[in-house]
């Protein structure tokens, strides 16, 4: 079980006031809040040792160096990496994505396709649509059902000898659904396509083993998990990440410049070009650490907690739809009231102190699926509580009653 009390009082953003209510933040799929002991390794930094890493000899960069590459180090045990060269820093989960559908360039043909499924995110379907202009592969996607399950019959048969790579979300940003990933890799795998998982929204809740998954690439941001924002991580097999070219060129990524020819630096600098988001890899760290301490079992229990009672409670409500009711979820509901847009139940939710996000969440394929123009995610971490709750139910009622 887990000490809320004690874990609200790591979070000082969670003691505000906003239009004269305490704060409910239920918006954490988007972004989640920031402990004490991350921002206190955020100050220790620009504090104390300040400076650029892996090129000065002197202490400062030494100590920044250190902090940076323990990072690293830190999240190739988290996600069990065989390698630390095999952790690449980047800006986060679309930069990733970016990264590897750049690197496959070369590497693609007009006869070849690419699958990914109807629940992405646009950060993982756009990059592969610009990979597909850009090579003349083509794309195909795996559908879904109405309950926001992936059709894994489909999946199978979309799978053809032509299929080089398979791009699909670990766990759905809007729906909450979790994929089984593992099924959907092994059967790539044995068609001989490589897979990138997009963990922007599992991580916060599991721990993915990226050894015992045989996942390619697996990609995810330090926002979504108690870090800084501007902070993320590609983990990549050696042997892809030797195979892809350099996404940018610049410092670091070098080892020998001349004007006649350049050649690049061993995994991971090749492609961490230019200096980085040091104070954000140090944070990423210390909000793995933080995160650990508290246990992603006892995590992953109490939020499933607190989504069977929010579920349960907002069913009780005429009129309101949840959207997403796959077996396999996570604390993650996305729902309407009928007749009333998401945007206006949103907007007097926040007169209530009440946040959480409305629109198409960046998956416009979905609303499309279900014909709505959005919804409104209520979206939740272990620092909410059964109160917290209550009170979106009383709002939510409240909102019906004003716009109905």
């Amino acid at each position: 079980m887990l000490d809320v009390e004690k874990i609200r009082n790591d979070f000082p953003i969670l003691s505000r006031k906003v239009n004269g209510k305490p704060l409910v933040y239920l918006d954490n799929a988007a972004t989640s809040q920031t402990p004490k002991q991350v921002i206190d390794a955020i100050v220790e930094y620009y504090s104390n040792y300040n400076s650029n890493i892996h090129r000065g000899v002197h202490t400062l960069s030494q100590e920044a160096t250190d902090a940076y590459e323990r990072s690293r180090e830190n999240l190739q045990k988290h996600f069990n990496a065989k390698h630390s060269h095999e952790i690449i820093f980047t800006s986060g989960t679309t930069h990733s994505i970016n990264l590897v559908a750049n690197g496959f360039i070369p590497f693609l043909t007009n006869e070849d396709e690419i699958l990914v499924s109807e629940m992405e995110h646009h950060s993982n379907i756009v990059p592969w649509q610009m990979l597909c202009e850009k090579t003349g592969a083509k794309l195909k996607v795996i559908p879904m059902t109405e309950d926001g399950e992936l059709d894994l019959n489909s999946y199978t048969n979309l799978l053809s000898s032509n299929t080089e790579l398979v791009f699909v979300n670990h766990i759905s940003n809007t729906l909450g659904t979790i994929n089984p990933i593992e099924e959907i890799i092994e059967k790539a795998h044995k068609n001989s396509a490589a897979v990138l998982i997009d963990g922007a929204q599992a991580c916060p809740h599991v721990v993915p083993d990226v050894q015992s998954l045989d996942v390619d690439f697996y990609v995810t941001s330090a926002h979504k998990m108690c870090g800084p924002t501007g902070i993320g991580m590609l983990y990549g097999k050696e042997e892809w990440l030797k195979k892809l070219p350099p996404y940018q060129g610049g410092g670091e990524m070098i080892e020998e410049v001349t004007f006649e020819k350049s050649t690049y630096a061993d995994l991971p600098h090749k492609f961490e070009a230019g200096t980085p988001n040091i104070c954000g890899g140090i944070a990423f760290g210390a909000a793995i650490d933080y995160m650990n301490s508290i246990g992603f079992e006892n995590i992953a229990a109490y939020e499933n907690e607190i989504l069977i009672y929010a579920s349960q409670e907002l069913r009780k409500i005429d009129g309101l739809r949840i959207y997403g009711t796959a077996k396999h979820k996570t604390s993650v509901i996305s729902f309407n009231l009928e007749g009333i847009h998401p945007y206006d139940v949103g907007t007097i939710l926040d007169k209530m102190g009440i946040a959480v996000r409305t629109g198409h969440h960046c998956t416009q394929p979905i609303m499309d699926y279900y014909n709505i123009p959005g919804t409104v995610r209520a979206s939740f971490s272990f620092y909410n509580t059964k109160q917290e709750v209550d009170l979106l139910v009383n709002a939510v009622k409240k909102a019906k009653r004003m716009l109905s």
